[in-house]
């Protein structure tokens, strides 16, 4: 499929031929979400605690006889049924991390790409470089795209203002083409991409 190649002043300055085999994919959107879940189960920091019996300060000594008393056996005052007592199966800290093939994450980004192209929300710019580190700048040049929130793809190499401008604007992302990943691309509602990121995507997913 071809694409226009924009400027950042919004000028169409070419065309692109684009792979059908990383931009024409149907969209599935059952790979997108256990693309999305590994990646959110990742970050996880999983140090959620809650204390054991063996953890609870306190003595170790029955509380009362076992016979005699009318009331429940009791073997501690550690136990669960106690105020300040111990918590039974609780969460204990662990990875929340689980496997997905390499194939299946592939084939997931693809997917991704693929959806945005279909919605038509993918823009091809010729270059993100711009001549000021200054927000003011760029961000008036990003809304004579129509860009509010939006995810803008460079090559390896990220040019530094573009970079440093860019920070401060809110829903506006910028990765190198080694960072493209399906949660950042699916939580903005645009996809800009760079001649040079098309090359390298195409050249890493084919």
């Amino acid at each position: 499929m071809k694409a226009t190649i924009k400027n950042l002043n919004n000028e169409a300055v070419g065309e692109i031929e684009l792979s059908d085999a990383v931009f024409g994919l149907p969209t599935r959107t059952d790979l997108l979400a256990r693309m999305v879940n590994w990646q959110l189960a990742k970050r996880r920091s999983g140090n959620h605690k809650t204390k054991g019996i063996s953890e609870i300060s306190g003595t170790t000594k029955k509380p009362y006889s076992q016979k005699g008393t009318g009331r429940a056996r009791q073997g501690s005052i550690r136990s669960p049924q106690f105020r300040g007592g111990a918590t039974i199966f609780g969460p204990v800290v662990r990875s929340h991390a689980h496997e997905l093939t390499k194939k299946v994450r592939k084939l997931a980004l693809k997917t991704a790409l693929s959806a945005k192209a279909a919605e038509g929300k993918l823009i091809v710019l010729e270059a993100a470089a711009a001549e000021t580190h200054k927000t003011k700048e760029l961000a008036a040049r990003l809304a004579t795209l129509g860009l509010t929130s939006a995810l803008i793809i460079d090559g390896s190499n990220l040019d530094e203002n573009f970079a440093k401008a860019s920070r401060n604007i809110p829903l506006i992302d910028v990765l190198p083409e080694q960072g493209a990943n399906v949660y950042d691309i699916l939580r903005r509602d645009t996809l800009v991409l760079t001649r040079n990121a098309v090359e390298q995507l195409e050249a890493r997913l084919k």
